[in-house]
C-alpha cells in the first residue's frame, strides 16, 4: 500500500469510527406502542357533523357574555397561569440538560501582590502575579448518555406543554359548564318566585275565607305551611346562586364577586354535536399526548442508565498567560497551556447501575401501562359524554311533556276545589307536583347543555393547531 494512502487512510478511519460511536446511543429507540382502538363509538350519534378543531366551539352557545368569561378566564386563571410558568421551567431544565452535549468553555482573568518573609538582613520580597487563561471540557459522548438523558428532558418540556393545553381545555369546560348551571339556577329561582307568589296569594285568600268562616283551620295551616316551603326553596337557591357566582370568580382569577348574565338557559343555542372517530383522540387529546411523552422521557431514560456500564471519556484544555505585569500578558514566554483527557470506566459499583437500570424499566413500565390507561379513559369520557347527551335529551321531552300534564292537572284540580268536588289536598299535590317537574325540567335543560360541553372537552376540543404545544411555547429542537 501507499504510504501516503496509508498515513491519509488511517486518521480518517479513526475519525469516522469516533463519527459512528456518536451516532449511536445505548438503550432502545422510540416507537409509539399499538394501542387496540374501537372502530366507533357505541353511542355516536347518526347526525354529529364534523367539527373544526381551530373553531372556539363555545361561540356556539351565541351568548357573547359567556364568551367574555371565558376570555377572561385564559387571561386571568391563576391554574393556567402555573402551568404556563411551569413550561418555562422545564424548558430552562431541557437547555441546561441539552448544553451537557456541548464544549463548556470559560475565561478567568486574575491577579494578586503578595509580600513574602524576608531573610536576616535582607529586604522583604514583595511579587505580583497576573493570569489570563481560558478553558475548555468537553465529555465525548460516545455511548449516548447525554444524548439520552437530553432526550428525556426534551420529551419532559414537550409534556409539560401539553399539560398546559388540558389545562386551557379543562378551564373552558368548567366555565361554560358553570356558567350553565348558574343560568340554570337563575331560572329555578325564577320558578320557586312565581310559585312563592301564587302561594301568598292563596293565603292571603285563605285567611279571607277562614275570617269568614268558610275554610277551616286545616286549611288555612296548610295554605300556609306550602307557602313556608316555597319561600325555603327561593332561600336556598339564592345561596346556591351566591356559591356559584363565587365558584366562577375563582375560575377568572379574580375576587368572589357577582358574575354578569347574558341569555336565559332557554334561550342558549346548543352547539353542534362533533362526530369523530376513536382514533383521532390519540392526536387531540392533550393528556395522551403528555403520557406519551412520559413514555418516551422513561424511554430515554433506559438507555442514560445502560450508559453508565460504558466509561466516560472527557477532553479538558488550557491556554493563556502568566506574569509578574500585566504588560508581560503579550509577551512570548508568559504563555502557559495544558491538555488533558481522562477515562472513567466503572468496575465494582456493588450492583448499583444494574439497580439503575432496573429501575428505569419499572419506571418505563408504569409509564406505558399510565399511558394506555389515560387512552382507556378517553374512550370511556367519550362514550359517557356521548349516552348523556342522548339520555338527557329523552329525560327533558318527557320531563317536559310531565310538566305540560301537570299544569292542566293543578289548573283541573283547583277548579274542582273551588266547585266543591275535591279537598284541598288534591290542589296541594297537584302544585307540589308542577313546582318538583318545573324545578327539573330547568336542571335538564343545564344538563343537556353541559352534556355538549363534556363532549367537547372529551373529544380534546378548546385548542387548536395554530395554539398547540409545538408552535405555543418555545419549539424544542431536536437533540
Amino acid at each position: 500500500m501507499n504510504p501516503t494512502l496509508k498515513r491519509v487512510w488511517r486518521p480518517t478511519s479513526i475519525a469516522m469510527g469516533v463519527l459512528c460511536l456518536a451516532a449511536c446511543a445505548v438503550g432502545p429507540d422510540y416507537h409509539r406502542p399499538t394501542v387496540e382502538t374501537p372502530s366507533t363509538y357505541r353511542y355516536a350519534s347518526a347526525s354529529g357533523e364534523v367539527v373544526d378543531p381551530s373553531i372556539d366551539w363555545w361561540k356556539q352557545f351565541n351568548d357573547p357574555v359567556l364568551d367574555d368569561l371565558i376570555d377572561k378566564a385564559l387571561a386571568q386563571n391563576k391554574d393556567l397561569g402555573i402551568a404556563a410558568a411551569r413550561v418555562e421551567e422545564f424548558y430552562g431544565r431541557y437547555v441546561v440538560t441539552r448544553a451537557g452535549l456541548f464544549p463548556q468553555v470559560s475565561a478567568n482573568f486574575g491577579g494578586s501582590r503578595s509580600r513574602g518573609v524576608p531573610a536576616p538582613g535582607y529586604p522583604p520580597l514583595v511579587g505580583n502575579q497576573v493570569q489570563l487563561q481560558g478553558v475548555a471540557s468537553w465529555e465525548l459522548d460516545l455511548f449516548g448518555r447525554l444524548r439520552r438523558l437530553t432526550e428525556a428532558a426534551r420529551a419532559d418540556y414537550l409534556g409539560t406543554q401539553w399539560a398546559q393545553q388540558a389545562t386551557r381545555i379543562a378551564l373552558i369546560a368548567n366555565v361554560a359548564s358553570s356558567y350553565l348551571q348558574l343560568r340554570d339556577l337563575d331560572n329555578q329561582l325564577t320558578i320557586a318566585g312565581e310559585t312563592l307568589k301564587s302561594r301568598e296569594a292563596s293565603v292571603a285568600l285563605f285567611e279571607e275565607r277562614f275570617a269568614g268562616g268558610v275554610v277551616s283551620q286545616l286549611q288555612l295551616s296548610q295554605a300556609k305551611s306550602e307557602y313556608e316551603s316555597a319561600q325555603a326553596s327561593v332561600f336556598s337557591i339564592q345561596q346556591q346562586i351566591a356559591q356559584q357566582e363565587d365558584a366562577i370568580s375563582l375560575l377568572l382569577g379574580q375576587n368572589p364577586g357577582p358574575i354578569p348574565r347574558g341569555k336565559a338557559i332557554t334561550e342558549l343555542s346548543a352547539p353542534t354535536i362533533p362526530a369523530g372517530l376513536p382514533s383521532t383522540l390519540l392526536e387531540r387529546r392533550p393528556d395522551i399526548l403528555q403520557a406519551e411523552q412520559t413514555l418516551v422521557a422513561a424511554n430515554a431514560s433506559i438507555g442514560a442508565a445502560r450508559a453508565q456500564y460504558f466509561p466516560d471519556i472527557s477532553l479538558t484544555g488550557l491556554f493563556g498567560a502568566a506574569s509578574t505585569a500585566l504588560s508581560g500578558l503579550w509577551t512570548g514566554p508568559a504563555r502557559v497551556w495544558s491538555f488533558a483527557g481522562s477515562i472513567t470506566q466503572p468496575i465494582f459499583e456493588g450492583g448499583a447501575i444494574a439497580g439503575s437500570v432496573h429501575e428505569a424499566e419499572a419506571q418505563h413500565q408504569e409509564a406505558l401501562l399510565s399511558y394506555e390507561q389515560t387512552i382507556q379513559q378517553a374512550f370511556a369520557d367519550v362514550e359517557n359524554a356521548l349516552v348523556g347527551v342522548a339520555r338527557t335529551r329523552d329525560q327533558l321531552d318527557a320531563t317536559t311533556r310531565q310538566v305540560a300534564a301537570l299544569t292542566q292537572y293543578s289548573s283541573l284540580s283547583r277548579d274542582l276545589y273551588e266547585g266543591g268536588y275535591t279537598s284541598y289536598l288534591e290542589v296541594l299535590d297537584a302544585e307540589r307536583s308542577l313546582f318538583a317537574a318545573q324545578i327539573q325540567q330547568s336542571q335538564l335543560q343545564d344538563q343537556q347543555l353541559a352534556q355538549i360541553v363534556s363532549l367537547y372537552k372529551a373529544l380534546g376540543y378548546g385548542w387548536t393547531p395554530k395554539t398547540s404545544a409545538n408552535a405555543d411555547a418555545k419549539t424544542a429542537p431536536q437533540s
